[in-house]
């Protein structure tokens, strides 16, 4: 089984937009914070922004306090005034692309026009359009409401921004050759006609398709009415618990399966829902291939595998500044990794949570023991440190100190604004810090131990390996976007966007490329160096791959991102071998 997600699918922009506002609101409104109905049509949000104390509004009071959200499906203008005059400071989440329709009824309806909007009557968007007609808007689902509909002298035609492309352009026709006067203008959002147009593409490439959104979302909805068009089973959940109501047999005989998403469907729920279906994909395969899969997600769950790749990156370091004495020095990369990764996870799951359930799920399950191994990991680490002097154990003490701290308050609320209380609470820190610690025990903690005088070479050893660990580090948290931005964390990927983060990674890794080719060049370091480019060349082509779709978030991504430093490891025991 093949499993293909459109690229189209999850949050459009206008849902973006009004979620990042409502999160953010708590911070920079006056409370208490709500929406004015459901902000989107999306249950698992709903539930999450409920979860924050973020209340839906149904009625306007008489007096009222606090801060409201008008819902990205907009509100009739009368709404919008009894709100302001209820003593309610209102923010406006309407998606930029219905404000556009809005302003164009409320223009032409002002010149005595009247609107004919092609939606669904009970929308909570097409009730906020009607509000802008001045009484003289109508509401049609059919070609048969239009037919009935008086003739007008002026009118104009417009769409819900979630309308079927193609019933528009039936009225289009009907339109140009019933009432050629009547003004038209296609409403219907580019990412709506876009996500129609992939669903199409999609379902005739695939054996199944499985649509992700809200039941009441009529644009998830109508994906699915134009999946099942095709003739292939389609099938509309809400998350991956309700893949069990569907009949199992058809999805594990299907060799290809598309995934998509409604507008309102965030991207933690298709990860689930990949998942989901990752999972009895593998059920599907014979014993060693089950096995295998088992071993490579508890390798990755426990921290086993990256830990593996820090003690990989620090031999080749090691080796690029030509040491000999490198084992306590790898186990030591080894050890502190581990232990500061699941205490991370310990202390700081609540991303998890939506990032990777499953991840939370095994860290909750076993935690205690989790949490023991941490311990000892780390502890194992500072005694291997303190016999080989007191240097090397000083700074991984501070190392383990500051990784310790990273999600502890550090500073009381009467010193500071409560949002910099922690490290984390620093926007950016988590992926330059965990690049720094990695540079620090995989690329610097030898030399700085065994040379008399540190080279400066070494600075750039430093900068080379945090550099891969930074493009690792980040590329995770461009997939994790979402249920960071939830959590309130402010990643790199979160503070530039996806599309500059991945232009960011793109240099970065060039650059390392640059700086080995350089430096082997001038014999400022071995010839293994220009071995050594090939781990930035593959961080380089799996970037690529996810941006084409290639490769999807999943197991099998996760690890080839970080098989990169085991790659490192391996090319620089090779070269030891043969020199």
């Amino acid at each position: 089984m093949k499993i293909f997600i459109a690229k189209t699918s999850g949050f459009c922009m206008g849902v973006r937009r009004a979620v990042e506002m409502v999160l953010d609101a708590p911070d920079q409104h006056a409370n208490p914070i709500f929406t004015y109905g459901p902000l989107i049509h999306n249950p698992q949000v709903l539930s999450l922004l409920q979860s924050k104390d973020i209340t839906i509004l149904d009625e306007i009071p008489d007096q009222g306090s606090g801060t409201v959200l008008i819902r990205a499906h907009g509100v009739p203008p009368i709404t919008k005034q009894g709100l302001k005059e209820a003593d309610f400071k209102v923010i406006d989440a309407t998606c930029p692309r219905v404000i556009k329709v809005q302003t164009i009824i409320r223009k032409h309806a002002k010149k005595n026009y009247a609107s004919i909007i092609i939606g669904d009557k009970d929308h909570p968007e097409v009730i906020g359009l009607l509000g802008y007609a001045r009484q003289k808007g109508y509401v049609i689902g059919t070609i048969e409401e239009l037919e009935a509909l008086p003739v007008f002298e002026n009118a104009i035609i417009v769409a819900q921004t979630t309308q079927n492309t193609q019933f528009f352009d039936a009225v289009k026709s009907w339109a140009a050759a019933n009432h050629p006067h009547y003004k038209i203008f296609n409403t219907i959002c580019d990412s709506t006609e876009r996500r129609q147009a992939e669903v199409k593409r999609l379902a005739e490439a695939v054996d199944a398709v499985i649509v992700v959104g809200g039941r009441n979302s009529g644009n998830t909805r109508r994906l699915t009415e134009i999946a099942r068009e095709t003739g292939i089973p389609a099938y509309h959940i809400e998350s991956e618990t309700d893949l069990k109501a569907i009949d199992l047999d058809v999805l594990s005989s299907a060799r290809h399966i598309g995934i998509t998403a409604g507008a309102s469907t965030p991207n933690w729920i298709i990860k689930k829902v990949y998942r989901a279906l990752e999972a009895l994909q593998v059920k599907r395969k014979n014993n060693w291939r089950r096995i295998l899969f088992g071993l490579q997600r508890g390798l990755l769950l426990t921290n086993i595998y990256v830990s593996l790749g820090a003690g990989c990156l620090s031999y080749a370091c090691s080796k690029l500044q030509g040491f000999s004495q490198f084992f306590p020095y790898v186990l030591i990369a080894m050890l502190y990794v581990q232990s500061m990764h699941i205490l991370a996870h310990l202390t700081g799951n609540k991303a998890d949570q939506f990032n990777d359930p499953e991840r939370a799920s095994f860290y909750e399950k076993y935690k205690r023991l989790l949490t023991v191994l941490a311990i000892a990991a780390g502890g194992a680490g500072l005694v291997i440190a303190f016999t080989l002097g007191l240097f090397p154990f000083l700074l991984l003490l501070v190392m383990s100190l500051l990784g310790l701290s990273y999600n502890r308050i550090l500073v009381p609320k009467r010193f500071i604004s409560a949002r910099y209380r922690r490290i984390r609470d620093i926007p950016g820190s988590k992926t330059i810090l965990i690049a720094m610690a990695w540079g620090v025990v995989t690329a610097l903690l030898t030399p700085l131990s065994l040379a008399d005088k540190p080279h400066w070479i070494t600075g750039l050893i430093f900068l080379w390996a945090a550099g891969l660990v930074f493009a690792r580090t980040a590329f995770f948290d461009i997939l994790d976007m979402q249920g960071d931005r939830i959590v309130g964390k402010e990643t790199i990927a979160i503070l530039l966007g996806e599309k500059r983060s991945l232009s960011l990674l793109k240099i970065i890794l060039i650059l390392l490329m640059a700086a080995l080719f350089v430096l082997s060049a001038f014999h400022l370091i071995s010839y293994l160096g220009f071995f050594l480019i090939s781990s930035p060349i593959l961080l380089l082509l799996l970037l690529s791959a996810y941006e084409q779709g290639i490769l999807l978030p999943s197991v099998k991504l996760e690890l080839l991102v970080e098989t990169n430093f085991l790659l490192a490891g391996a090319i620089a025991f090779l070269w030891a071998l043969v020199n």
